[in-house]
């Protein structure tokens, strides 16, 4: 189990994070020309050697993350 420490630990990374929505642009999926990247509300996040998989994994876990721990503590709240 995770601690409230570690929870805390994560929140703090994630927020330091550039803000959010994050999208994943894949070259031959989401466009044609170009490479793909993720859109922030920075600067672009340009990866070398990722899959498509990869690109939407990170693009998502900007969001996901908050929202799996407001969900901890959702949970842990109601107990």
């Amino acid at each position: 189990m995770l601690t409230d420490k570690e929870l805390s630990a994560i929140r703090q990374r994630a927020e330091k994070a550039t803000k959010g929505p994050w999208k994943a642009y894949v070259e031959g999926r989401d466009m044609d020309c170009g490479s793909s990247f993720i859109q922030t509300q920075g600067e672009d996040i340009e990866l070398i050697g990722a899959t498509e998989a990869d690109i939407d994994f990170i693009a998502n876990a900007r969001q996901d993350i908050i929202s799996l721990l407001d969900e901890i503590e959702k949970l842990r709240t109601a107990r």
